[in-house]
């Protein structure tokens, strides 16, 4: 039995990570979960799994939760998280938060030597190298629950990594994948929360459609499995039926196969290195699909995907702005403040004026965090 704490239970990858727990119970156990304002989806998830501790955004959520009637132990904030990141009765901490917010928590499981499952993809793209140095340290395996790095960790298990040669990770295209430029002028937040091929929250959705998704992959496959830049490419593949691949120095390539369904990355790290069963997830039928699709990604048609292979060249704090700046523009398009396109524009603009640090700590990357996305809301005005 394994006790679980949830960061991020109210989200896509949250509430899928849910199901896998509720599927098997002999194998898991809810110990604690972290939730934002959702307090209705909160208290149904508390009411299931009745877990030791909660917590919540902000001391208003924790008052709209005391109104609903529980009882139990509940913690706020940055600092709450990083409490059921740590807790010694803890064996995995599943990180499902979205944004540089995940950081602190995921540095005090790998301290705490939890095991790590780690859908904040942020975590890594702010501080790779202050978090594979803990991993390193602390001797703590951080398996990936995106369905790119999950394959990829698959392809290499068993493998010598020096004789990875490159990495291959697939992209469906997102929302936008048959548009052109000049067809993206006008497009709404509607249009571009209509994924051809997955479920997920707004903010990655809309990062799919910009394929800035994309772009922080590479960043984080680059931390991940210590992949030079210039051995990771990006594909796109229509069917998101192939979820990555590895080339070896042989030229031979693996690729791990399956239907678009995250519960199969999600229960693969929750069980790593065994294998559940997973009833409920479609089988995948190469026959009726018949064709699968591949084409070059151009990086003048998604510039979003350019920045990020520039800023993860450059490394140190560039990578932070280029977080941080996205982050802050789609939830400006989000809200209706700017267009699609201003997105990418914001953030070259937040890279453009950035001096940047190499090799920086947790302090000053939170300070840079803070100030590229001031710098960014500034630029509405």
């Amino acid at each position: 039995m394994k006790k679980i704490s949830l960061l991020g239970a109210t989200g896509s990858i949250g509430v899928q990570t849910t199901d896998v727990i509720r599927k098997h119970p002999q194998s898991f156990q809810l110990y604690a979960l972290a939730f934002g304002r959702n307090v209705e989806k909160g208290m149904q998830l508390i009411q299931e799994f009745q877990p030791a501790i909660v917590v919540v955004q902000s001391e208003q959520v924790k008052d709209a939760l005391l109104q609903h009637g529980y009882r139990g132990k509940i913690y706020t904030g940055i600092d709450g998280m990083y409490e059921i990141a740590t807790h010694p009765d803890v064996d995995v901490v599943v990180n499902a938060v979205m944004g540089s917010v995940g950081l602190s928590s995921t540095l005090g499981a790998i301290e705490a030597n939890k095991q790590v499952a780690l859908a904040n993809k942020e975590t890594l793209v702010t501080a790779g190298h202050l978090v594979m140095d803990a991993a390193k340290k602390h001797n703590v395996s951080i398996l990936p629950i995106d369905s790119e790095h999950s394959a990829i960790y698959q392809c290499l298990n068993g493998e010598s990594k020096k004789e990875a040669h490159k990495i291959i990770l697939t992209a469906s295209g997102g929302s936008f994948r048959d548009k052109s430029r000049e067809e993206l002028a006008g497009v709404t937040v509607e249009d571009a929360l209509n994924h051809p091929n997955w479920s997920m929250g707004a903010k990655i959705t809309v990062d799919s459609a910009t394929m800035m998704n994309k772009g922080l992959e590479v960043i984080e496959a680059h931390w991940l499995f210590d992949m030079p830049y210039d051995h990771i490419d990006v594909i796109q593949h229509r069917e998101s039926v192939i979820h990555s691949m590895v080339e070896f120095v042989d030229k031979s390539v693996m690729a791990q196969l399956g239907t678009p369904d995250m519960r199969v990355p999600i229960q693969y790290a929750l069980t790593y290195p065994k294998r559940l069963e997973l009833n409920q997830t479609k089988e995948l039928n190469l026959v009726d699909i018949g064709t699968l699709h591949f084409q070059e990604m151009s990086l003048e048609r998604f510039p979003c995907l350019r920045l990020a292979y520039e800023a993860g060249r450059i490394g140190g704090t560039m990578t932070t702005v280029l977080n941080a700046a996205n982050e802050q523009a789609v939830d400006l398009f989000l809200n209706g403040k700017i267009s699609f396109l201003t997105i990418e524009s914001f953030i070259e603009r937040a890279l453009e004026s950035h001096h940047v640090i190499h090799t920086p700590n947790l302090e000053t990357i939170q300070q840079v965090d803070e100030q590229t996305r001031a710098l960014v809301k500034s630029y509405v005005n």
